[in-house]
């Protein structure tokens, strides 16, 4: 749980409420157990528990700005195909090996960096897809914005008419002591999951009917850009 409860603190990017020296209570446990289930590939109800950026019409530029991120990324992030030279550096995976499809490795400085804007060199994440045998192979990566970022601001870090940002939103998590919430993550109704991102409930009410604690967003803005993975590189904005 100690890796969950900082990866949380990393996904909000020091704007949580606490700031980056702040001891966890509960609530932030079980929000940490939510970063478990969104970095795990876990989000399948996406039209309810996923914001997009919408999509802009193409404007002067864009296209060079987008093609210039993906150049920096290739020539900059290419040392980081050998996981190993990425762990000597400081990324770190706080999730349990070959939980999630795409593995993120994330570098909790470049992670605060990222508040001030997108450095396509300094990436909050790298990520990885495991292979049947065990191996690593570099796909792409993460970026991330505070969650009060604006479109406007969005779009000077990406352009909107290309890449779309994301969000978890309508999160209803287990309430209770934390030993309960750790138990009733796996409760379902109906033959559908309770809590989380394949949950149905995407309302306070609904969530508070079944005693739970109701998250209307969890983290900041977060963006896949899979420059190392064959097909379009900017398609990827869910886990």
């Amino acid at each position: 749980m100690r890796h969950a409860v900082l990866l949380l603190y990393v996904l909000v990017a020091g704007c949580h409420r606490g700031g980056a020296g702040a001891v966890p209570d509960d609530q932030d446990n079980q929000a940490a157990m939510a970063a478990d289930h969104a970095m795990a590939g876990m989000v399948s109800n996406e039209d309810l528990h996923m914001r997009l950026t919408p999509l802009r019409p193409p404007a002067p530029g864009d296209s060079a700005r987008a093609a210039e991120v993906l150049a920096v990324m290739r020539r900059e992030l290419a040392r980081y195909r050998d996981v190993r030279v990425a762990e000597a550096e400081g990324f770190r995976n706080f999730i349990k090996a070959g939980v999630a499809p795409i593995e993120h490795f994330t570098k909790i400085r470049w992670a605060f960096q990222a508040r001030n804007g997108l450095d396509p060199a300094r990436p909050t994440s790298l990520l990885y897809q495991r292979a049947a045998d065990g191996g690593l192979t570099l796909v792409g990566a993460m970026f991330t914005a505070p969650p009060q970022t604006s479109d406007p601001d969005l779009d000077a870090r990406l352009p909107l008419s290309i890449a779309r940002w994301h969000q978890h939103i309508n999160w209803c998590l287990p309430g209770g002591p934390l030993a309960d919430a750790r138990r009733r993550w796996s409760e379902t109704k109906n033959g559908q999951p309770v809590f989380g991102p394949k949950s149905p409930i995407a309302t306070a009410e609904a969530c508070e009917a079944v005693g739970g604690r109701f998250q209307p967003r969890l983290f900041g803005w977060m963006v896949h850009v899979m420059a190392f993975s064959d097909g379009d590189p900017w398609t990827a904005h869910h886990h």
